[in-house]
This record gives structure tokens, sequence and C-alpha cells, in this order.
């Protein structure tokens, strides 16, 4: 007598499986992580997989002590939870409410009906609390992209992360709240997103500099363009005042780069809480003892930003930059040529926009007395004191500035002009290079590309003349060529021409006379 194998087969029932979606942070990319739990026999343990970090791994004392004290049962089994894709490093305490409510839908104390269209974000406190964690809005960007209709997190992180439109937006303040949730039995607090708007912020008036007419000039033109700017003179010339009175004359960042810039800072963990939206150009001014680390960012694991990322859309401002190590110097010539900043680090190269408008200040040598007549360095230690300026991170800087003290008769004259009223010339300037560049994806001068110019916006040979002069005569490279292209575009704008003329270009090249760092 024959058995068929199914007589043989003994009924088992189905493993109990928890699934839950979270987001993982790599650098500035985001992706959706899909979060399982298995609850089976064996030896009480709780395993996590999935190429995590001490972090995530110790977030199962925190899961379990805040299941616990929710008034939810913790299995007594092996639990095995997975993070997928695998390969994708996960880091941080931003998945412990994903991984809570995996078990719990494992061990049948939570449906799962709600959960497979929302991604659950938030840290958990071993009273079940949810407390704020970094990079809240890229997440919510990626959990909308990837097509989910939800996000819940931290109560505290709501007005942040109501700041994407299309996507619907919980917050909660403990994991008891959330389960009550999935189930039907409550509904999560919310805000306004017109609620968190920024407050204006308070820049000192350019109105408040008295003479410097050239440098107050260049800074106007740096601005319409976002170029760089290096400024030299004796100390309290009023290197900083001007520096620092700059973000007044910018125009505020639309919506596309206010939410750029906002990610950024989300990763770094410096929002506001109030109102995280960040409205207007940063202002980032490291101190001259800053390292290459804090210039680029770094970190353990996968680099978090620095400062030069921090300044994405705005400004980067580096005073007595000539005390500043040279190679750290130099590390900025890659961020500044392409945009962006790449730093490799044991879990991957890291990469972060940093799309910002250098200003240097630097006094002419290292005695730096009030009269440069009564200096008493050498001309050999003059150079050798900006000599950590190096040649190609000076090709970068498009406008340099030899600022002299002011005559006493022009202490004593009115206020310069207003930040409003250059505010608006720049605006102009600005708006006139986004309708010109709106096919390349340009929003500034600066951002075009030597090629593309000459390929698509050629300049007749009786414009360009200055420039074949200096680069016959080797003052000028072809780099320095294209950027005082790019600065002749600006000067035009502000004048309101369709297109630069030769005395643009002059100007331009005026503006890259090595004479400051004599």
């Amino acid at each position: 007598m024959s058995t068929s194998w199914s007589e043989l087969e003994e009924p088992t029932a189905r493993a109990p499986l928890g699934r839950t979606f979270s987001v993982g942070l790599n650098a500035f990319e985001a992706k959706v992580i899909e979060v399982q739990a298995h609850v089976g026999q064996g030896l009480p343990a709780v395993i996590i997989g999935g190429t995590v970090d001490s972090a995530l791994r110790e977030g199962r004392e925190r899961v379990r002590a805040a299941i616990v004290n929710s008034g939810f049962s913790f299995p007594d089994g092996k639990v095995t939870i997975n993070l997928a894709p695998a390969e994708l490093p996960k880091r941080g305490s931003a998945h412990d409410l994903s991984l809570a409510v995996a078990i719990l839908v494992a061990t049948e104390q939570v449906t799962s009906v709600r959960l497979s269209s929302t991604v659950l974000l938030g840290e958990l406190a071993l009273d079940g609390s949810l407390r704020p964690v970094r990079g809240i809005l890229p997440a919510v960007i990626a959990a909308r992209a990837a097509g989910f209709r939800r996000v819940v997190v931290p109560i505290s992180m709501v007005a942040e992360a109501t700041l994407i439109d299309d996507i619907e937006i919980g917050g909660a303040h403990t994991l008891k709240e959330v389960v009550a949730w999935s189930e039907g039995k409550t509904v999560l607090d919310t805000v306004d997103g017109e609620s968190s708007a920024p407050e204006p912020r308070m820049v000192p008036d350019m109105a408040d500099v008295i003479g410097q007419t050239e440098a107050r000039h260049a800074l106007e033109i740096a601005a319409a363009g976002a170029h760089h700017v290096l400024m030299t003179g004796p100390p309290g010339i009023g290197k900083t005042m001007l520096a620092r009175r700059l973000p007044g004359i910018l125009p505020p960042l639309d919506r596309e780069e206010s939410l750029e810039v906002t990610a950024v800072h989300s990763i770094a963990g410096i929002l506001s809480p109030g109102s995280p939206l960040v409205a207007d150009p940063p202002f980032i001014d490291p101190h001259h003892s800053a390292s290459t680390t804090a210039l680029l960012g770094g970190g353990t694991g996968m680099a978090r930003p620095g400062a030069v990322s921090l300044a994405h859309r705005g400004v980067l401002f580096i005073d007595e930059c000539a005390e500043m190590g040279g190679k750290v110097l130099d590390s900025l010539r890659q961020p500044l040529e392409e945009g962006v900043v790449k730093v490799p680090r044991r879990d991957g190269v890291a990469e972060y926009p940093a799309r910002f408008q250098l200003i240097l200040a630097a006094n002419p040598c290292s005695c730096a007395p009030a009269r440069d007549t009564a200096c008493m360095c050498s001309s050999v230690e003059r150079r050798r004191y900006l000599g950590k300026l190096s040649g190609p991170l000076m090709d970068r800087v498009d406008i340099r500035v030899r600022m002299d003290p002011p005559g006493n008769a022009t202490l004593t004259t009115a206020s310069g002009e207003s930040s409003a009223a250059i505010r608006v010339r720049v605006t102009g300037a600005r708006d006139a290079a986004v309708e010109r560049w709106r096919e390349f994806g340009w929003r500034t001068n600066a951002e075009a590309r030597g090629a593309d110019l000459k390929r698509h916006f050629p300049l007749p040979p009786t414009v360009t003349r200055p420039l074949e002069l200096s680069m016959r005569e080797g003052r000028l490279t072809a780099r320095g060529a294209d950027r005082a292209v790019r600065v002749a575009w600006t000067i035009a704008d502000l004048e309101g021409r369709g297109t630069p003329t030769e005395t643009d270009v002059a100007q331009a090249l005026l503006y890259r006379d090595r004479g400051g760092l004599r």
C-alpha cells in the first residue's frame, strides 16, 4: 500500500511575521527601509540584521523596555528582525518605532491594516515616549517619492515634517498612541504648515558702513552673481563688517532652495523646532582654526555635513583666512568647482550639496599695522603670510578687493546706501540670470559652465579682447577667463544690459587683479 507525500506531512502553523517601514539616511540620500520581525521558538533573544550600526543594535533594549512599559507583552522566544535592503548601511535610532511596531504586529498585538502605506520614524525612550531624530525632512521626501500615503513622527518633529506637501503627517507622543492610531481608536496630532513660517532674520544694514565704495560695489556684484570674494586690508578697516552684511542684500531662497537647505540642516540637527524652514540664505563663519573635517564634514561611520554644506545656497565666511592651514584652505577647491562635497569614510562616500558663496578676509601681513607704512615685515614675510592662499584656490576666487583706510572726511559723512536699496538691484540681476539660464537649470551666473557659455552664449571678439590680451601675457588661466566672463555677465545684469560689453569684461578682469595679494 503506497503512501503519498501529503499524508506524511504534518500541518504546520504559519510563523508570525510583522512588517513595517522606515527610512534610512545615507549622507544626503534617503531610502525607504522595510522592517520585518519574526517571532519563533528558541532561547529568548533579539537579533537585528541588515548592515546596522551599534546605535541600532542597542535599540533592541530600548524597544524591549518601551514595549513592556507601554503595557504590551514582549515575546519570550527568539525575535529576528531584518532591515532591507541588506546592503544599505543603516544607522541611528530613527528606526526604533518601526522595530517596536513590527514586533507588536508579529505577536498579533497590533493590526497592520494602516501600516502597509505608512512610514514610522522616531526614537523610543524606555517609557515608550517618542523622541526627536535628525533627518526628518529628507526622510519624508523619500517616503513621498516612494508612494507612501502617510508618515508618523514624534510630535516635536511635526512642524518640520509638514513642510512637505501631498503626504499625510501624524505626530505622536508615545508608542501607545501609535498603536491606538493603527487600530483606528484615535487620531494623531498634526499642525498647519503655515504656523511654522520662519521669523525674519535680523541682519546688520549696509548703511552702517561708511566709505569703502569699491568694496561695497564688489560685494554687490558678488551677491548678484554668487561670486567668491577675497578682501584684504589692515585690521579694523571693515572687512568683517561688510561680510556680515552680505546676507542682507541677498534675495530670499525660493521654495525649492529652502527645502534643500532645510534638509541639510535637518541632517545636521540644527533646525529651530518652532520655525524649521530655512527661508534666508545661511551665513556660516567657522573659526580660522577649523580643521578640514569641520569644513567638509566628517565623523565616524558616515560623514555628517560640514561648514561648506551648512552654507549651501548661502555664504561661507572665513575671517583671518591667512591664519588657516594651507591644506585646509585647499580642501575647498573641489566643492567650489563642483557645488558638492564628497567625503570618504568607513561606511562609504558621503555626498552633500555645497553650492555656497565663499568670502575670504585677510590682513596683508602678520604684524598687520593700521597703516601700511608702519609694517615691520619684509617682502618675503608678507608673501609667505598670504602664500597659504594657493594659486589654484585663488584662481577660483572671482573678485579681489584691497581695502584702504578711509579719510577723515569720509568718516564724518552721512551713512551709506541701505541694504534694502541694494537688494532691489541684486534681486533684479538674479531674476535676469534665472530667466537667461532657465534652459540649463542654473540659478546664478557663477553656476554657468564655461563650455556652455562659449557654445550657447558666445561673446564677439571685440568684447573679449581684454581676455585675450591677459591670457597672451600669461596673467590669466583658462579657468580664470571663464570666471571673468561670468562676472562680466553679472555686471551687465546689474546695469540692465542684455549682454556684456568690453568695459564689463575689463572691469571683471580688474577685480581679478592680484595686486591685493602683494
